[in-house]
């Protein structure tokens, strides 16, 4: 069992019932309790949330028991809270961490877990590689029947441990409001005639913006505003293929721009007026204009390897440094806390900002958004040209491949014995191989290759200053991968 669960970027994923079982569940809670313990942490308690999935609020009670069980406070929330509301409790609580049942973005058959150091933010390596180790040392000999028993989980009786004050159920929602509050002008967003609509893809974001946007002339529509498991239809993954919903009512409505979340609502996607998606490079560059030009903040900017450089174009311009990390939030926040930054953000649409906890918040990203579109008064589309007209056109996609596991060590080999001079009749100027292979090209564009932290895919990333210039690059990414012969 041991070698079935391994964190990736952010957290263990795996499919409910075959993997993500009771058992495994409670196994990674006794290991985290253990790491607790260790470290002096565990007269602190711990925050325990879960998103909208099957049996999430379940899972969640089995890591309470557990917590219980090693005389560690659990504070459970009462009902589906989005992760970065979590991850605020976390700190406002002065807990010592979270854990959160949560599969993010994942296809309905998945279900996660995640661990929240003291901070709010994703636990570095060095903590979950501490993890991993004590779940390795709890499954070394596990009896078939009784996995979770014969590993050393302790339990609690759950209402024993709600009599003993070890479970206390907790809504973190009024907290996380007030704050944010602090952040935004949400007085004056009530008060705009903006006509907005609200996809919360069946997930953990269901009626956030519609509580804290309610009361003024601003209109707020949700869709997908019901928990249902099976998220039919979709994936909640706030991009383009899945938003064509969201993308049609907001022409035939005439709204102004559609809001979407993902499963824990940690990530945001936009579609702007016409209907079109905003991708997640052109919405984090479009928020750092916001913070530096409308607000006329000043900070450094973090993103990973995968973000766009538009924002070292805006690095350049407002005169702020751009660092640059791996893929996933754990290597932005670290950062973002050591550099004060004013914003991180990274290419699956999660950004993260300064006075608030060290994470991904998709629900004040939007919130943010739409402070943008009031304070200039121009629609996203309009938003987009004026970006453009300071660091001109950039187009982005990105391809996912299943592959084997069997297959990774090939596709890694063959990259490393094969650096090209040039990459579509453009010069290789430099070569990272921080986080898989980047390529930066002399005529300013990028092809990235890397494997996911989370799922069994081979990524293909590009950005250029056309979409056709994106699609060849894409196609010479296969070839080079092994995953196509078809030539640039």
């Amino acid at each position: 069992m041991a070698n079935q669960i391994r964190f990736g970027t952010d957290g263990w994923r795996a499919i409910i019932a075959e993997d993500f079982t009771f058992d495994n569940v409670r196994i990674c809670a006794q290991a985290v309790a253990q790491y607790l313990k260790q470290n002096g942490l565990s007269d602190r308690g711990l925050v325990i949330g879960y998103d909208t999935r099957f049996a999430s609020e379940d899972f969640a009670a089995a890591v309470a028991e557990v917590m219980a069980g090693n005389d560690i406070k659990a504070r459970l929330c009462l009902k589906p809270a989005p992760t970065p509301v979590i991850s605020f409790a976390v700190s406002s609580t002065k807990s010592a961490g979270g854990i959160i049942i949560t599969a993010s973005h994942n296809p309905a058959s998945w279900s996660g877990f995640k661990y929240k150091s003291q901070d709010g933010a994703s636990a570095p390596g060095e903590i979950i590689s501490r993890i991993e180790t004590y779940i390795s040392s709890l499954t070394k000999a596990p009896s078939p029947k009784s996995i979770a028993a014969e590993a050393g989980v302790r339990r609690l009786d759950p209402e024993d441990a709600l009599k003993e004050k070890l479970v206390e159920y907790v809504d973190p929602a009024p907290d996380y409001f007030s704050h944010i509050g602090g952040l935004v002008d949400l007085e004056g967003l009530r008060n705009q005639t903006l006509n907005i609509i609200v996809d919360s893809m069946y997930g953990a974001g269901i009626g956030y913006f519609n509580t804290i946007l309610q009361g003024g002339s601003l209109t707020v529509t949700e869709i997908n505003g019901e928990r249902n498991p099976s998220f039919p239809g979709i994936n909640p993954e706030p991009i383009a293929k899945n938003l064509s919903k969201l993308s049609r009512l907001v022409v035939e409505r005439k709204a102004q721009v559609g809001l979407a979340t993902d499963g824990d609502a940690d990530r945001i996607g936009i579609i702007d007026e016409r209907g079109e998606f905003l991708n997640q490079h052109q919405v984090f560059a479009l928020l750092c204009l916001y913070f530096l030009e409308v607000r006329g903040e000043r900070g450094a900017i973090v993103k990973t390897l995968t973000s766009t450089t538009m924002l070292s174009r805006l690095g350049e311009i407002y005169d702020v440094p751009v660092y640059e990390t791996p893929v996933g939030f754990k290597y932005v926040a670290p950062v973002m806390m050591e550099k004060n930054a004013m914003v991180g953000g990274e290419e699956s649409g999660g950004y993260g900002f300064r006075g608030h906890v060290p994470e991904r918040d998709g629900i004040l990203a939007g919130l943010y958004f739409l402070d943008l579109m009031a304070r200039t008064g121009k629609t996203p589309s309009q938003l987009l040209q004026h970006l453009y007209s300071k660091v001109g056109p950039h187009y982005y996609d990105r391809t996912d491949l299943h592959i084997e596991a069997a297959k990774r060590d090939n596709v890694v080999k063959r990259l490393n014995s094969s650096v090209p001079d040039t990459i579509c009749d453009s010069k290789v100027t430099a070569v990272d191989t921080t986080d898989g292979f980047r390529f930066s090209l002399a005529d300013e564009s990028w092809l990235l290759i890397r494997f996911s932290g989370t799922e069994p895919l081979v990524r293909i990333y590009s950005e250029a200053e056309s979409p056709e210039r994106v699609s060849e690059l894409l196609e010479h990414g296969k070839k080079l991968a092994g995953l196509s012969s078809r030539p640039c």
